[in-house]
């Protein structure tokens, strides 16, 4: 089938992975897809330069591998040649819940672990080796173009020490990510965008990547020890990535692990997951400690904007940020572009696009609720008061449901379904489910 829009042009506003994976998304419709990017980065760049995460350990849940594999077949087997191992959830994972060690016992629920930088230069390669993709890198999108009737016609840009120019497009995705202007831009223009939901996470990471040698193997390709509001401040996770080395980030609610090498090592060795410090004192090489810190949730609420513009899309970060101990950054910005692409896929030729704006915006903030309840109210319960009844509620749940799913591996491997959005969070309120939980023994301080 050709292209819908053969002769039209998209524009993407940021080059990171979101917009990556946009461009995507649009390359299938567009006879043109424009990818404006401030930094100035090619297709040897990695991690975006202006992703403060970037070198911190990624999770890219099984939906989200799913649906990169759609978009750029074969990418699985291409990381997993280059030493990113792709392994069975419940197999692969030494877990520590906040009540004991969740059951190893195979989920069905496959998923890989590598770095960030790793998965972008090699997203960012295939983008902009498509013939519809054109780059311009180093390049500040200073604000929308717009009609008479209010409608995007394209962006106004500059490159650097050059005068302001206009480019047109028939589309124009933000995908720029936390530091967006879009929210400014609409504000200005007379549109009244309600205010941004927040919830502060207070969570610092600190990160290195270090030697995986062949010669000491382990049984696991992660091990994890998981924050629990309130009383487990202080965690870690340890990821076997590519090229034989392992990522391990350390955090912490309302505190910094060190970055220095005997302090991070200490910080390891106070968990009571065993691996992180064990894998840590027995590197030979290291690469650069990076501390990330101030992280919050927030969700601007396009969905609810009566006056949003026709033929302006925002996703991934540009829409929500995750407090990314939850690693569903990439997973729902990866949702978006597949989100856009069917939508497009979907419009008869006699619709054009004139009505997609607002409804994409809308069913975009029905697939990010999910996730965002998931992780808000756990990092509400950080709070000594306060809480909304249901944020209290649906931790008092998740508490004893934990606790069940370290001696019953059928509710475990429900529990790594939804958290995967593989499956319907539903599947943890089945009456066979919630009546363990509900006649669960009371806790043991």
């Amino acid at each position: 089938m050709g292209k819908k829009y053969a002769s039209g042009r998209a524009v993407v506003i940021g080059g990171g992975y979101a917009g990556l994976v946009a461009a995507r998304a649009l390359a299938d419709h567009f006879g043109e897809v424009v990818l404006v990017e401030r930094d100035h980065v090619d297709a040897d760049t990695g991690v975006h330069p202006s992703a403060p995460q970037g070198y911190h350990a990624h999770a890219m849940l099984a939906r989200g591998g799913e649906l990169l594999e759609q978009l750029f077949p074969g990418l699985r087997s291409e990381l997993e040649a280059d030493g990113a191992p792709v392994f069975d959830y419940g197999l692969g994972i030494d877990f520590l819940l906040p009540g004991g060690f969740a059951p190893r016992r195979r989920t069905g629920v496959m998923i890989q672990s590598f770095t960030r930088d790793e998965l972008e230069r090699r997203i960012r390669r295939r983008v902009l080796d498509l013939p519809e993709v054109r780059s311009m890198p180093g390049t500040r999108c200073e604000g929308l173009l717009r009609d008479a009737s209010g409608r995007v016609r394209g962006v106004r840009y500059a490159a650097a020490g050059a005068d302001p120019e206009e480019l047109s497009a028939d589309l124009v995705v933000d995908a720029s990510g936390r530091t967006s202007k879009v929210e400014e831009w609409l504000r200005a223009d007379g549109v009244a965008v309600p205010p941004k939901r927040v919830v502060k996470a207070k969570v610092t990471y600190t990160s290195m990547n270090f030697d995986r040698p062949a010669d000491r193997s382990a049984d696991y390709q992660i091990a994890y020890q998981m924050l629990f509001a309130p009383e487990v401040r202080q965690a870690g996770v340890l990821l076997a990535v590519e090229r034989g080395r392992w990522t391990c980030s350390l955090f912490a609610y309302d505190d910094e692990p060190p970055t220095d090498d005997s302090g991070y090592l200490a910080f390891a060795k106070g968990l009571r997951n065993p691996h992180l410090a064990e894998q840590i004192e027995q590197r030979t090489v290291q690469e650069p400690t990076h501390r990330y810190t101030n992280l919050d949730n927030q969700w601007r609420q396009y969905h609810a904007v009566k006056e949003w513009p026709e033929r302006l899309v925002a996703l991934g970060d540009a829409v929500c940020v995750f407090n990314p101990v939850y690693g569903q950054g990439l997973t729902v910005a990866a949702m978006g572009a597949d989100l856009l692409g069917r939508m497009l896929a979907d419009r008869g030729p006699e619709q054009g696009l004139d009505g997609l704006a607002r409804a994409y915006q809308r069913r975009l903030a029905r697939l990010v609720l999910p996730p965002w309840t998931l992780s808000t109210n756990s990092d509400l319960m950080w709070s000594p008061g306060g809480q909304p009844l249901a944020a209290r509620i649906a931790h008092w749940y998740n508490e004893r449901l934990l606790r069940v799913a370290v001696r019953d591996a059928g509710v475990w491997a429900r529990f790594v379904r939804v958290v995967n959005m593989v499956g319907s969070p539903a599947l943890l309120f089945h009456p066979a489910v919630a009546l363990k939980v509900l006649t669960a023994p009371a806790r043991r301080r």
